[in-house]
């Protein structure tokens, strides 16, 4: 884990408002997945930077024990274009610390950094935390992606 500064980015994506209680986001998140991979997003996303998806994870009632909206897009260079049925979001810049879950995708080493990261006893913002899916997440079964959470 490392600390870094994030400069102010813009994504465009696709949302849905979500709670960790009951398991409701084990649900939630994975239908949102598919229907950006099934849909073909990445490819109706306009002003997009690159094909890097980020899943965004903001607008927190309070904690990550509470309702909070995940959005998965890619980085665009303006919001001036937001699709209907798309939200578009300003990532402010910040202290974030950075995480890397390396493993299969498939089989939870994402979730499981969120557990350890859930379990520490870092001073998050609770504004914005995100995980990138860039080239080293291109092999699902031997990917790394990296998580970014908001820090005070």
């Amino acid at each position: 884990m490392n600390n870094e500064i994030i400069k102010q980015f813009n994504i465009i994506g696709i949302a849905i408002r979500t709670t960790n209680d009951n398991g409701q986001s084990s649900l939630d998140i994975p239908s949102l997945w598919n229907k950006f991979m099934g849909e073909g997003m990445v490819a109706l996303i306009p002003d997009k930077i690159n094909n890097t998806i980020y899943c965004v994870y903001t607008d927190y009632e309070k904690d990550h024990t509470k309702p909070y909206t995940t959005i998965l897009g890619c980085s665009v260079s303006t919001l001036n274009n937001v699709p209907e049925g798309m939200v578009g979001k300003t990532i402010e810049e910040g202290a974030y610390i950075k995480y890397t879950a390396k493993g299969n995708i498939l089989q939870g080493m994402v979730f499981n950094e969120w557990v350890k990261i859930w379990n520490s006893d870092i001073d998050r913002k609770y504004t914005a935390d995100f995980e990138v899916y860039g080239e080293k997440a291109k092999n699902p079964e031997d990917a790394e992606v990296d998580i970014f959470i908001a820090v005070k």
